[in-house]
């Protein structure tokens, strides 16, 4: 026999949520336990498993639409049976698995229309009981505006009753605007399964005036959002700001450029040889060089790093595999030869899979950046955020203090994989490495 898959009700305060992902589609064959959808509220996200097995016979929503929460969302049964019955706005009642009637309140039974209550007279108010007003000042109802059924026109508490019945439901939004202005409801709305929205009330957002263009968005900017959003939603990220001195690396730096001026071919720059010094710390903490796999940890005896990269379409994290085998004029050479085909859209989208690196360095120093929290690339257990170079007070020694440049950097880990003192010793070995870089011109 078929059964309907509801959207469930989160807590007593939850009209709607958004079905934000279909795990499985109309044909899909699902077992009992497998993920069918998942939805979030405007607090968490939510994953509703199947309680009972056959196929996908019918899905009602697409991704992105909100729900009101005990409407059908999908049906699940045997090949060939009819889900006419079960379409949300059919009048049919939804038949829910035996599984399921204890954990989840079967959709309601579609009733007839309630008759629109009477109004009272244009200009007219009629007397209204206390408790009537409790419940219609509740529902951003007037309920001097109804023509009263209990003695003397006196509004009572049925008659507020049946007006909210016959009336659409509200969103948060419009409830506000109807008890702020005292307006009155349309007799429907345009939002899911009619229910009325500020927009239906003649109301708009002044932010959303005639100088405001609304554009969908771009795939990139959707795949981007999607794995940021899935970062933070199913890893216990921390970040740890360390400050390393930088002015090895600046000499350096004044190095390469006379080489570069005398005909030296690889123009080696900062951010080259902090990704040098990654490199050579990650072979010293192997288990930073890893993916964290829910109940196992993959380490890897390669460093294959990943550099994020600002592009027209987005941002791009390129891996540059086997970085451990490469000199400092190799690496830099790919760093760059990574970067630009990622702003060409030339590079392998093989290369762009969070599962290609083993770690990530961000590098926002160029624009000036003191302190900020990179994202990790999950599955990856890490990534680097590369700062700006400020001048910092340091003991020169024998009670001489000076101002001394220095890098921030800025360590996002997982903590499901790393402990907070593995984590802070491996940020200490990059600053470690960055002020004792040596490199062959």
């Amino acid at each position: 026999m078929a059964i309907a898959v509801i959207m469930p009700k989160q807590g007593q305060s939850v009209e709607s949520c958004i079905l934000t992902e279909l795990k499985k589609k109309k044909g899909d064959t699902v077992a009992v336990g497998d993920i069918l959808f998942a939805y979030e509220t405007d607090k968490a996200s939510f994953e509703e498993e199947a309680k009972a097995a056959g196929t996908v016979l019918d899905v009602f929503f697409s991704e992105g639409d909100e729900i009101p929460v005990l409407t059908n969302v999908m049906v699940i049964g045997h090949p060939g049976e009819s889900t006419d019955a079960f379409r949300p706005g059919s009048g049919a009642a939804a038949t829910v698995a035996p599984a399921a009637q204890a954990e989840t309140p079967p959709a309601t039974v579609a009733s007839p229309v309630a008759e629109k209550p009477s109004i009272a007279p244009a200009g007219e108010h009629s007397p209204v009981s206390p408790r009537a007003r409790q419940l219609a000042e509740k529902n951003a109802l007037r309920a001097e505006t109804l023509a009263g059924t209990g003695p003397h026109g006196r509004v009572i508490e049925r008659d507020v009753q049946a007006a909210l019945e016959a009336a659409p439901k509200t969103t948060p939004l419009a409830k506000a605007i109807l008890r702020d202005t005292g307006g009155s409801l349309p007799d429907t709305g345009s939002g899911p399964a009619g229910k009325a929205r500020g927009a239906d009330l003649g109301v708009k957002n002044p932010a959303y005036s005639a100088d405001s263009e609304t554009k969908p968005l771009t795939h990139m900017r959707k795949l981007i959002a999607k794995a940021m959003h899935a970062s933070l939603q199913n890893s216990a990220q921390l970040t740890h700001h360390l400050g390393a001195d930088a002015r090895r690396i600046m000499a350096l730096r004044k190095q390469v450029k006379t080489a570069v001026a005398n005909g030296y071919p690889t123009d080696i720059t900062l951010n080259d040889m902090v990704c040098l010094a990654v490199v050579c710390a990650l072979q010293k903490f192997p288990q930073v060089n890893a993916h964290f796999l829910g109940d196992q940890i993959r380490y890897f005896s390669k460093v294959h790093l990943g550099l994020a990269v600002d592009t027209e379409r987005g941002l791009m994290v390129p891996a540059i595999r086997n970085a451990d085998d490469l000199s400092i004029q190799g690496l830099a050479k790919q760093l760059k030869e990574g970067a630009n085909a990622c702003k060409k859209g030339a590079i392998d989208p093989d290369l762009l899979s969070p599962e290609a690196a083993t770690f990530t360095v961000s590098n926002l120093g160029n624009y000036g950046v003191e302190m900020f929290t990179p994202v990790i690339n999950l599955p990856q257990v890490a990534i680097l955020g590369v700062n700006t170079i400020l001048p910092r007070p340091k003991d020169l020694g024998e009670g001489v203090y000076g101002f001394v440049p220095h890098i921030g950097l800025s360590l996002t880990y997982d903590h499901r994989a790393l402990d907070g003192g593995e984590a802070t010793r491996f940020l200490k070995q990059i600053a470690v490495e960055i002020e004792t870089l040596d490199i062959h011109l």
